[in-house]
């Protein structure tokens, strides 16, 4: 009897360890097809040259080009003069208007954060689109708007400075609310019995802020520095339907030049090449973020 239940004991023990491994089965082949393969293919496309039936082993030949490429250390450089004054001035901003909108002199919090979460909800073309006319300097409203306050009018597109200040302008309206919704969100799990002894210790609003609120906050700004981070150095679709890289490259960004290579030249080695160049630049500088903060939280 025991022996004949043994065989039907394992056949059923067997079904039951197989159903976790055929219900992520589906997850498993999608990221597989659609994730890993990819990832995989443009890598060894990376020590490639030539397109098609035409691609031939290259080595290292396009990492090698790259070194050597002026135009892809001129994209390097304008993504890193956005990045330096856009994330600091983006998340300033955004930390000084989550602290607003948690006062406790403000009501219909409800309402302003979502007022403030909006630029977030459109579409980054959308976007482009719509300050490409409001920074026209012709017909634009900004430069009308200078031109009735006493200004002289900005050539955005036309300049090389003000071109990178539009992209700025474009990100900074568009994800400062997002950044300071995951900063309100921070707040409120901040201890209100700390600003209350920081009162009774005499401490001014100034103090507060900097001794109670950005040291409880220091894991969202983290997170959000690396993701801000990363997002600007991955930088495509405004520097794209804005200026389209110019004047003469000054808003050309790594990700535009890569789609470059890829996409108008098919030189599709060269821009694996590019994407992973890009892919290490972005890994050491979220390494690099994450230990210097982690250092500072201990």
């Amino acid at each position: 009897m025991t022996t004949t239940l043994q065989p039907s004991l394992t056949r059923a023990r067997r079904r039951r360890t197989a159903v976790p491994y055929l219900l992520l089965a589906p997850a498993l082949v999608t990221f597989g097809v659609f994730k890993a393969y990819p990832v995989v293919d443009s890598l060894l496309l990376s020590f490639t040259a030539g397109s098609g039936a035409a691609a031939r082993p290259a080595g290292l030949a396009n990492y090698r080009r790259l070194l050597d490429d002026p135009l892809f250390w001129t994209a390097l450089r304008n993504t890193a003069e956005i990045l330096v004054v856009q994330v600091p001035l983006m998340l300033g901003l955004a930390l000084l208007m989550a602290v607003g909108i948690n006062s406790a002199l403000v009501r219909w919090r409800a309402v302003w954060r979502l007022g403030v979460f909006m630029p977030a909800v459109t579409g980054l073309v959308a976007t482009g689109v719509i300050f490409a006319f409001l920074l026209d300097s012709q017909r634009g409203a900004v430069n009308r708007l200078l031109d009735a306050i006493g200004l002289p009018a900005v050539d955005w597109f036309g300049e090389p400075f003000w071109a990178r200040m539009a992209v700025v302008l474009v990100l900074t309206w568009h994800y400062t609310g997002y950044n300071a919704v995951i900063y309100l969100a921070g707040l409120q799990g901040v201890p209100k019995e700390l600003y209350e002894a920081a009162m009774v210790d005499g401490a001014g609003p100034l103090r507060r802020f900097t001794a109670v609120t950005v040291p409880a906050l220091r894991p969202v700004l983290l997170f959000t520095v690396v993701l801000s981070t990363i997002g600007t150095l991955q930088l495509f679709d405004e520097p794209y339907v804005l200026t389209g890289g110019g004047p003469d490259n000054a808003t050309l960004t790594v990700s535009m030049y890569l789609y470059q290579n890829g996409f108008r030249y098919f030189d599709f080695g060269y821009a694996s090449a590019i994407a992973y160049a890009l892919t290490l630049l972005v890994s050491v500088l979220g390494a690099v973020q994450m230990r210097l903060m982690g250092e500072r939280e201990k």
